[in-house]
């Protein structure tokens, strides 16, 4: 494999983690922190792009692009981040919303990134401003690859969930087995059988 066929892949498993961790940090409750943590996630995942093309990396200058890019789409963020206020299904709703608008904001900022430094640019010469259609335009794909990720995730917890309940539901019937035979032995009444049957069936 050559050495940018692995580096790329490397980009590609960066911008992922990151997607979704900037999906994790969209749940949070309150806007105002879902923004401040979506944007650390995203410069971490500049700094990261940055050292793995060979790149000096400025905090300041990372999250000036940052917030000239992102402009539009925090805007966007930021009316269905009202919905959080909604009493009730608000923090449910929004925070759904918020997740997929913010993994396909770190999804498009990634891809910039990525396309820049592939195309031989420096992070000293992005330009934010010639940048911006890019950005928008994966913006928007972005938004079907994190929509896809949510579903793989919600799968994979199901999965674990069924697994988990199965096993649970397999012991306590091994338990109830060994309850009786304690009550045919006579090491306990068939009242406590009774009860101690329901309480595992209740659990």
């Amino acid at each position: 494999m050559s050495e940018r066929t692995e580096r790329d892949k490397h980009a590609d498993t960066i911008i992922k983690n990151h997607i979704v961790w900037s999906m994790g940090a969209g749940l949070i409750p309150v806007p105002v922190l879902d923004f401040f943590a979506v944007s650390g996630i995203q410069l971490d995942m500049i700094r990261q792009l940055c050292k793995l093309y060979d790149q000096d990396f400025k905090e300041s200058q990372g999250k000036a692009i940052i917030t000239s890019l992102t402009g539009s789409g925090l805007a966007r963020m930021g009316a269905k981040a009202m919905i959080k206020f909604i009493p009730g299904i608000g923090s449910v709703i929004g925070g759904v919303t918020m997740a997929v608008l913010s993994g396909a904001s770190s999804y498009a900022l990634g891809e910039v990134f990525k396309k820049h430094f592939d195309t031989g640019g420096t992070f000293l010469d992005f330009d934010p401003e010639r940048l911006k259609k890019m950005y928008d335009e994966k913006f928007e794909k972005g938004k079907k690859v994190a929509e896809q990720i949510k579903k793989e995730n919600d799968k994979i917890r199901e999965t674990a969930k069924q697994a988990e309940e199965s096993r649970t539901s397999g012991e306590a019937v091994e338990r109830i087995k060994e309850l009786a035979e304690l009550m045919r032995e006579g090491l306990i009444s068939e009242e406590e059988y009774k009860a101690m049957k329901k309480k595992l069936i209740g659990s």
